[in-house]
């Protein structure tokens, strides 16, 4: 990762579900939680989209904004968002621009192969756009509620 708490965040424009665009620049004055995620509707990745899609009104009071982000296509996110009734915004980077600034488009190794995929890592962003607290190689139980209660401490 080459950056560190307290370090700006590297900016970011990204299509995302619906046909909208987000960008980083765009949320200034709102903290942002930033859960990159290896792929949609997968067991680990929908546990832990479920998770922060339950706190959303935590973070919410909280002035933090949930952004979910994976390489997968728009169409993928939209038919995710949908099976489980997701209400927070899902940040597509099929370029992997996003996912290489953040450091988590990685080599990874399953059953002996080596292969290019996302660390499940999660930002937590503060309003001026400064990293707050970095989460690598994330367990997904109790991950969103450790972010939430991080959130309410900025």
């Amino acid at each position: 990762m080459s950056f560190r708490i307290g370090d700006a965040a590297p900016a970011f424009s990204l299509p995302t579900d619906g046909g909208g665009t987000i960008s980083l620049g765009g949320l200034k004055g709102k903290n942002v939680c930033l859960y990159f995620y290896p792929k949609d509707d997968t067991s680990g990745c929908t546990k832990e989209a479920i998770a922060f899609n339950g706190l959303r009104a935590e973070f919410a009071a909280a002035n933090t904004t949930i952004i979910g982000l994976s390489a997968d296509s728009v169409a993928s996110h939209d038919k995710f968002k949908k099976k489980y009734d997701l209400a927070f915004t899902l940040a597509s980077d099929e370029e992997k621009a996003a996912l290489g600034a953040y450091g988590v488009w990685v080599e990874k190794s399953m059953y002996g192969k080596k292969y290019m995929g996302i660390e499940r890592t999660t930002v937590l962003i503060d309003k001026a756009g400064k990293v707050a607290a970095i989460w690598n190689k994330v367990k997904v139980d109790g991950h969103a509620e450790e972010v939430l209660a991080a959130a309410r401490n900025l």
